[in-house]
């Protein structure tokens, strides 16, 4: 009888262990995508389109959920990271795609680093070189524990969960006309105009490192093979679930205050609609939103970064931690040096623009590969699903090679 107890009791300790991983794989994911652009791009195309930017979240969440479940459940079935399929797909492509994340990664964390910089900068008034470099360490020290994993997954749900709760307040207080918005999400004003803002949400959603981010902390943390097929597809799903809430309440606050005739200021947009929504309290909630966003998408960047080169040299994941604690020092240290990387944001976000069809193109072509998914059989719907996200993506890499033009010139 004592056996079966004792059975259950580390049944049980192992489900929700498995449960604290999965959580914590969809926060990562999820936290990756709310940062500082995050944020910024919201509230302008809120304030462009007003109630039709409904229609946008709402196509493009049904997009990040496919994109996302096919990504997961070949990275979960087969135990490989994102890399090492594409090796197994092409040989060499895998070492193409990390330098290609990482870069992006680089450039991200740069952003993401002035980010929380900045939000600093609001609740305390505090040099924003100061505060990137007061920020850099801050995120350095969570991989200085000797299970980083699990305080990772911690902190990001942390920061996770007060980001949606403050940016809840605000949409409360500034009172949206929701019906306008649960209607024009099924019936939007200038269609042909929504298309571009629709492209951009999926690629700042599931674009470049984010969609790997979640799946590659379910390989570390274990939650790999058939077996565990069911839980893989949920933590994909709620990773997207927990960004588009976010997404929601923020649009639900900006056009709460857009709605009354107020114009946001197009340096900071979303700082203005938290100001003009709640006062000088809304304000420093917009301060705390954006550290929280850029700092819990820094740890995001460089671990899913670093988990990218693990592939190029064994010395790289023997010291995975040393790696990642330097990849967000040479951010900072970028970050202030340049202090305005606006430059370096564009060609973060054009080989984002890049990375997404080759990637989520691979996936697709490895669901039918027994050599790298065994027995399983994917589905024939999602694969048809990842081949239309990949055209999509395909049309976002057009833009990111005139984005990298312009940055040439």
């Amino acid at each position: 009888m004592g056996g079966i107890r004792k059975g259950i009791k580390k049944e049980i300790k192992s489900s929700k262990k498995n449960f604290a991983a999965l959580l914590g794989a969809a926060f990562i994911m999820a936290t990756s995508a709310i940062g500082p652009g995050f944020l910024t791009q919201t509230a302008t195309f809120t304030a462009k389109f007003g109630a039709s930017f409904a229609f946008v979240i709402l196509v493009s969440v049904i997009l990040d959920i496919g994109a996302q479940v096919n990504v997961w459940r070949i990275i979960g079935v087969s135990g490989m990271r994102g890399q090492d399929i594409a090796n197994k797909v092409l040989p060499g492509l895998g070492y193409v795609v990390a330098i290609l994340v990482a870069l992006g990664g680089l450039a991200f964390n740069i952003g993401n680093i002035g980010g929380a910089a900045l939000g600093l900068n609001v609740l305390l008034g505090m040099d924003v070189k100061i505060a990137a470099i007061i920020c850099g360490i801050v995120g350095s020290v969570i991989f200085l524990s000797k299970d980083a994993g699990p305080v990772v997954d911690k902190f990001t749900k942390v920061l996770g969960g007060l980001m949606i709760i403050i940016v809840g307040y605000v949409a409360f207080v500034t009172k949206p006309p929701v019906g306008e918005a649960i209607f024009r999400s099924f019936a939007p004003e200038n269609l042909k105009g929504l298309v571009f803002p629709t492209i951009t949400l999926v690629g700042g959603t599931v674009g470049g490192y984010i969609t790997f981010a979640g799946g590659h902390r379910l390989i570390d943390a274990g939650i790999t093979g058939k077996e565990n097929l069911g839980e893989i597809t949920k933590g994909s799903i709620m990773g997207i679930v927990i960004a588009s809430v976010m997404r929601v309440l923020l649009f639900l606050a900006v056009l709460g205050v857009v709605s009354k005739g107020f114009k946001l200021d197009p340096s900071n947009p979303a700082a203005s609609a938290f100001k003009h929504g709640a006062g000088m309290l809304g304000y420093k909630f917009f301060g705390i939103v954006l550290l929280a966003a850029g700092i819990t998408s820094v740890v995001g960047a460089a671990y899913t970064s670093v988990s990218f080169l693990k592939t190029l040299h064994p010395s790289i994941e023997k010291n995975e931690k040393k790696w990642i604690i330097g990849f967000i020092v040479v951010s900072t240290a970028m970050m202030a040096i340049i202090g305005k990387p606006a430059k370096l944001l564009i060609l973060a976000g054009s080989l984002n623009g890049l990375i997404l069809p080759i990637t989520i193109g691979v996936i697709i072509l490895a669901a039918r590969r027994k050599d790298i998914v065994g027995d399983y059989k994917h589905p024939t719907w999602l694969s048809v699903f990842g081949i239309f996200i990949v055209i999509i993506a395909g049309v976002v890499g057009v833009m990111a090679l005139k984005n990298m033009q312009m940055l040439i010139h």
